[in-house]
């Protein structure tokens, strides 16, 4: 399990992941991205190589690669979850 709120990403080549962990980021950077050369891409890899040996806080480089997967437009929509769904079916009286 993985240490951030998952997310849904689907890269060029159609491969959709779940990414919520360092490792897991750093895997979906080595698939197939729009343009690797930009440099949201590229502080995103350096930041997560960073996280790794321990020199860069972790959130801040998860943070980086969704900006990047943001930037690209890979990033998907996560679905909610039923504890959510039940949960605004209840509140829903209180916001109207």
């Amino acid at each position: 399990m993985g240490n951030f709120s998952p997310l849904s990403i689907m890269l060029v080549d159609g491969k959709s992941m779940r990414v919520s962990s360092i490792c897991e980021a750093e895997i979906a950077l080595q698939g197939q991205w729009r343009n690797k050369k930009t440099a949201p891409y590229k502080d995103a890899c350096r930041l997560i190589v960073a996280a790794k040996d321990g020199s860069c806080n972790p959130a801040i480089a998860f943070a980086a690669f969704k900006a990047a997967a943001i930037a690209q437009g890979l990033l998907r929509p996560v679905a909610k979850s039923a504890a959510l769904k039940m949960l605004d079916n209840v509140t829903k009286d209180i916001r109207t």
